[in-house]
């Protein structure tokens, strides 16, 4: 069986100086290359922000440049597309921020949650930013429920660890999923913050990307160890 590569990010997308106008950072070239193909498909899932009419436009904008062809998969109010058969022709997955808990349901409602499986079984490149990121890890912290963040535990769990997103940027965020380790309910661990993202060859940590060359992104994994939680830094690059 072939396990494909998940590009677990909190970034992916830079903003411009124009209102509203984002180009693709390093992170989204990185995953289209991983992908191998001239000229990839792109699937874009943006369920986790209720399938947003300007997020899917912007999304499209952003990668009009490159030598892609995209769509994307709506849930709302039905499937645009059948979801297998969305998935079955996609090179890279690109999941969007939102919701992570809503993500989930409604993926396993419609069969997302298989077929995105089945597409990172076949080779398929997964990846995404935030919410994009968490569900393909066991889970992590998550602000799906209001303003004090709460943690998920039902992510798909391709790769089997939790997950981190915005970890410099949010307060919240670090203490929290220390605290989910410590405690054993999330296992060994991966965070991104703003910009960075962590790169799985099957179920192996091997890469940290940053969407431009100046940032000041790191990874990070935590994981518990003689009873106490250790974090160590990740800097771009390949993981040792």
């Amino acid at each position: 069986m072939t396990k494909g590569i998940i590009v677990a990010s909190s970034g992916g997308f830079v903003q411009t100086d124009r209102w509203g106008v984002v180009v693709p950072g390093q992170i989204f070239k990185r995953a289209l290359e991983l992908t191998g193909k001239a000229r990839p498909r792109v699937l874009f899932v943006l369920t986790a922000s209720g399938d947003n009419a300007g997020y899917i436009s912007t999304s499209y904008q952003a990668v009009s440049g490159l030598g892609v062809d995209v769509e994307h998969l709506s849930l709302f109010t039905q499937p645009n597309v059948p979801v297998e058969q969305a998935f079955g022709r996609a090179d890279l997955v690109w999941v969007g921020g939102g919701s992570v808990a809503n993500l989930l349901s409604l993926w396993q409602l419609h069969g997302v949650d298989h077929a995105a499986r089945d597409a990172w079984e076949r080779g398929a490149v997964m990846a995404g930013v935030s919410a994009g990121s968490l569900c393909w890890h066991v889970g992590g912290p998550t602000d799906s429920f209001g303003p004090k963040l709460e943690t998920i535990t039902n992510g798909l769990a391709l790769v089997p660890y939790g997950n981190g997103v915005h970890y410099d940027t949010e307060a919240q965020r670090r203490p929290l999923l220390q605290s989910l380790v410590l405690d054993k309910t999330l296992p060994l661990s991966f965070a991104t913050d703003d910009h960075a993202a962590i790169v799985y060859q099957g179920i192996d940590p091997v890469e940290v990307v940053v969407d431009t060359t100046d940032s000041k992104a790191k990874a990070y994994r935590v994981e518990l160890v003689a009873g106490e939680v250790k974090e160590t830094t990740l800097a771009p690059g390949a993981i040792n």
